[in-house]
């Protein structure tokens, strides 16, 4: 048998103050993907290790689809970032040394791309492994500075 519910009364809370709530600012969506594409391609260093240890194809492959996803990724990030500043949002200052940082890092992914496109033992051992490593110490490097600039600049220095 169905049992129908009847509403009685409604109530409803008066605010009085329909001012929309102000949205917090957060960091930035392009750092997040920066971040996501500098984990692939430490990922695929490390699989370049397993790799060269162990030369199963399968390591060599993942490495292939690690470097795509980071490049993927960093194309994502480059168009988030033109809409940060296109938006006017803040950008941690000085934004210039991690900019050229990461573009050199993906350059040599690019490269490492299609270095690890080639087939056999030589497409990943020595110039790819070389190369995903080259690109781990860029992006160390790029986040060292960046740091280490941002405080001196928030200090005044």
């Amino acid at each position: 048998m169905q049992q129908h519910a009847t509403i009685t009364e409604a109530t409803f809370i008066d605010n009085g103050d329909f001012t929309p709530a102000r949205k917090r600012r957060g960091r930035p969506m392009h750092r997040m993907l920066v971040s996501f594409s500098a984990a692939y391609f430490t990922g695929a260093l490390v699989t370049d290790l397993v790799y060269w240890q162990m030369p199963d194809v399968l390591w060599e492959r993942f490495s292939i689809w690690l470097i795509v996803a980071g490049l993927v990724m960093a194309g994502l990030a480059t168009i988030a970032y033109a809409i940060d500043l296109a938006g006017g949002r803040r950008i941690d200052r000085p934004a210039w040394p991690r900019a050229i940082g990461y573009a050199l890092a993906v350059l040599l992914s690019v490269i490492n791309a299609f270095v690890h496109s080639r087939d056999g033992y030589t497409a990943v051992v020595p110039t790819g492994l070389m190369l995903s490593g080259l690109v781990v110490v860029v992006l160390l490097l790029t986040a060292g500075v960046s740091m280490a600039l941002a405080n001196r600049h928030r200090v005044g220095g």
